[in-house]
């Protein structure tokens, strides 16, 4: 392969991020959620890697469509004046391409499930994926519709595993990952407050000014209730929660990191946030694993 191909690819990868994975574990935490909770424990090795990977997928598409759309905003940005379509690496019309291909990719993956109620809802996770970006020059919280575009794959969750949608259930997770997106991508978003409000794009940063740390917090304790409740309900145990507590330290770690504001410490909260994902799921799996690991211990001694 030649070097001008190989520097191609290379633009191609750093468009989908991959050089950058906290979009995947941000995408990934909320969907494994769902499906321990369809599957009361962990699903079938098939439905788990298609998600895995679709999720790896649907986040690389998301950023090549995302890059296309803030092109011209881009350039303006320290942060991100040097992505492949900013920097005039790779042509807008190649990040469009980018993204149908795939996002059919990751279509062909999930109909290996043969379930139609999971491929039926993955249309309109493309076109929630394809939607958000442009949403920053029409709304002043267009976390909101990251949040529910991040959200999508827990219906799709319950439907591969259940074939069924249990909505009791289910709108309680994703109202949970609503309030923990908005959260998290507002600590992102406190990080380029000032080079938005220089080109006019909106966030929630600038939506909630001064109260920003304070909303934060409330979303990110609205969260940790929503799923304790849930947890409540569907009797989950002592791991489970233990979890919640674990995820509430970061939450906590996170507004003291924040306290001055600075764009440096904005971005590293957001990027705590896979410790708070993860502290959720880790604690639920322990969960569903625990009578099995009690047996095998009381079996071993």
């Amino acid at each position: 392969m030649d070097t001008s191909a190989l520097h191609k690819l290379r633009d191609y990868a750093l468009l989908m991020r991959l050089d950058r994975p906290i979009g995947i574990y941000l995408l990934l935490w909320p969907t494994l959620w769902a499906l321990w909770f369809a599957a009361d424990g962990m699903p079938s090795l098939h439905v788990l890697a298609v998600f895995v990977l679709g999720t790896v997928l649907m986040r690389s598409a998301g950023c090549a469509i995302n890059d296309f759309a803030d092109r011209e905003f881009d350039p303006h940005v320290a942060r991100t004046r040097q992505r492949p379509v900013a920097a005039g690496r790779v042509a807008p019309s190649e990040a469009v391409r980018l993204f149908v291909v795939v996002s059919l990719v990751a279509f062909g993956l999930l109909s290996s499930l043969k379930n139609t109620l999971a491929l039926a809802l993955s249309v309109p996770a493309a076109l929630l994926a394809a939607l958000y970006p442009f949403t920053k020059r029409w709304i002043s919280l267009p976390q909101a519709v990251l949040g529910i575009a991040f959200s999508w794959g827990m219906p799709m969750a319950y439907a591969a595993v259940r074939h069924e949608i249990v909505w009791a259930e289910v709108l309680v997770l994703m109202a949970a990952n609503l309030c923990w997106v908005v959260a998290y991508d507002t600590y992102y978003a406190m990080a380029d407050r000032e080079d938005d409000l220089k080109i006019g794009v909106k966030s929630s940063a600038i939506l909630f000014g001064r109260h920003d740390r304070r909303v934060v917090a409330c979303l990110q304790a609205l969260a940790l209730l929503l799923l304790a409740g849930l947890g409540v309900v569907d009797g989950r145990g002592l791991p489970f929660f233990l979890g919640l507590v674990v995820a509430a330290g970061f939450a906590v770690r996170q507004w003291v990191m924040t306290r001055t504001r600075e764009p440096a410490a904005c971005f590293a909260a957001f990027l705590d946030n896979n410790r708070f994902g993860g502290s959720i799921f880790a604690g639920l799996a322990l969960d569903h694993a625990w009578p099995r690991l009690a047996s095998l211990i009381a079996a071993a001694s």
